[in-house]
């Protein structure tokens, strides 16, 4: 083998050796955060760094492109970036030590600055990525020890040693302990995440809570659900629901020491425990959600029947000051929303602490075992999952998670309308067709739905009739199809008589607007 495929080699070698050395890293930090600090798994801890400090245009990129599956594809990111990573820090080891092990201490550091600002930590959360740390330093040092010992058997073998024997025994040493540590860390790393998630885990506890019955349930009127096939049912099975959050790995939070606190500009601080909070007394609600990132014609709204106790009364308890115009709300892995203070305590508006959803207990990643719940508010300003303090502010004094990162501090939401059926991209026979979809005006109601079909005249389509004013509506359209290709185009109208915005305009800074033109084909 000649000198540059011999040291080509070697690089590969020393790549391994540091991707090894960083599963090492990964595993010691893992086994440490199971036994001393749960929350400071650095992976976890990086992923939700990046979230928090990744602009707002790549958010909605992710948002768009991965849909519920961004947590996924960011982890899946990260961890080629890992890869990559180690792998430098084994060649710098191999080819100018120690940069290497200098590489893995940068990499732990950052890990600890990461691991030690998330809310919530507790004061042992430094420790896991510092062992993490020491232990994959460790690891590329011993495994590139015996790489360099290796290559300088196969280039100048020691006197009196045959050649051979000297390159095998080294590269035998090598990967020996290449697999050994490698192997370790991959099932000593995999069994601690899954320990410490599945111990972590309160599934059971959900799955075992009975909430008491509602002093109040909805009435569901005749004709709320038109027979469409393809139309999105009234409500949004927990399923299916979307999910948008900033939350890398859904919390697990026990009912039994969750704590609901209130303070700010309040009278009295008030803390309630769930049974307490339970005890205010449980009514239903047919409440249809949206998050600010749903596009025109996107799938980021659902409908649901919850179940839960209205704000305004667990804030009575407190006392709001006079002065005070926003509920600063927190979730407890650190999340913010800014509530305006009035959405919150309106007789009129149904803004409540959801404990149950379509007939259940909240699923964990729906906000398990508490989240808010407020019509007519984009999620981001008002919907927030595992609540834990409500701290009444002003706008001036306080702002939210999003409001720095280019979103509206108040973002009421903008009605609008969906085509369900003919999906697009799916071609149709002719004839006589449903055209058939979803609007929704959000504490206000859906007055009319209107369709035209290429550049022909706008058409009135039959609506199903209203839960409430908070929750959407469907509504069809019977059409002649011909053969060819069309354009069909749906608009509302909402009940104070305000046309859906005909012009387009991006999700942020306080979501989009534009009607919704669809290309359907019909053979």
């Amino acid at each position: 083998m000649s000198k540059q495929n011999r040291q080509g080699t070697f690089i590969v070698f020393a790549a391994i050796a540091g991707v090894v050395s960083g599963l090492v890293f990964l595993a010691a930090a893992e086994l440490s955060a199971l036994l001393v600090a749960r929350d400071a798994s650095p992976v976890l801890a990086v992923g939700s760094f990046v979230i928090d400090v990744v602009p707002q245009p790549l958010k909605e990129f992710a948002i768009s492109t991965f849909g519920e599956f961004d947590k996924i594809a960011l982890l899946i990111g990260l961890g080629l970036a890992v890869v990559i990573a180690s792998s430098v820090a084994g060649i710098l080891q191999l080819v100018r030590p120690p940069l290497g092990v200098i590489a893995l201490g940068i990499a732990g550091t950052l890990s600890v600055a990461a691991t030690t600002t998330r809310a919530g930590v507790t004061p042992l959360a430094f420790l896991p990525p510092v062992i993490g740390a020491v232990a994959g330093c460790v690891a590329l040092i011993f495994l590139c020890k015996r790489l360099i010992s290796w290559q300088r058997a196969a280039v100048a073998p020691e006197a009196g040693a045959a050649p051979a024997d000297g390159v095998t025994i080294d590269r035998r040493r090598f990967f020996a302990l290449a697999g050994i540590a490698g192997a370790s860390a991959l099932i000593v790393g995999i069994t601690a995440r899954a320990v410490n998630a599945a111990t972590a885990s309160v599934a059971a506890i959900r799955k075992g809570l009975r909430l008491p019955a509602p002093r109040s349930s909805v009435t569901i009127p005749e004709g709320a659900e038109l027979e469409v096939p393809g139309i999105t049912p009234l409500f949004t099975p927990n399923s299916d629901f979307y999910r948008v959050d900033t939350a890398l790995t859904v919390p697990t939070v026990d009912p039994a020491t969750w704590r609901l606190v209130i303070d700010g500009m309040v009278d009295k601080r008030v803390e309630l425990t769930f049974d307490q909070l339970v005890e205010v007394g449980l009514d239903e609600y047919a409440i249809t959600l949206t998050c600010v990132s749903n596009v025109v014609g996107g799938e980021l709204v659902g409908n649901a029947m919850w179940l839960g106790v209205p704000i305004r009364d667990v804030l009575q308890l407190a006392g709001p000051h006079t002065d005070a115009d926003m509920v600063l709300s927190r979730s407890v892995d650190g999340y913010t929303a800014s509530t305006p203070l009035s959405a919150l305590t309106d007789e009129g508006l149904d803004a409540i602490f959801a404990v149950g959803m379509n007939g259940e207990p909240l699923p964990l990643e729906h906000g398990f075992p508490v989240r808010m719940v407020v019509p007519g508010l984009y999620g981001y300003v008002s919907a927030t999952k595992w609540v834990t303090e409500l701290k009444v502010t002003t706008f001036e004094k306080d702002e939210a998670y999003w409001t720095p990162r280019g979103y509206s501090a108040e973002a009421p939401i903008k009605f609008s309308s969906r085509i369900d059926t003919p999906k697009i991209g799916k071609r149709v026979a002719a004839g006589r067709i449903p055209i058939a979809g979803v609007a929704w005006a959000q504490t206000v109601g859906i007055e009319a739905v209107e369709v035209r079909i290429d550049d022909g005249d706008w058409q009135r389509a039959d609506l199903s009739t209203p839960i409430n004013t908070d929750t959407w509506v469907q509504w069809m359209l019977e059409w002649d199809a011909t053969p060819g290709t069309h354009y069909v185009t749906v608009r509302a109208i909402n009940k104070d008589g305000e046309m859906q915005v005909e012009e387009s305009a991006p999700i942020a800074p306080d979501g989009s607007t534009g009607w919704q033109r669809s290309l359907i084909a019909v053979s």
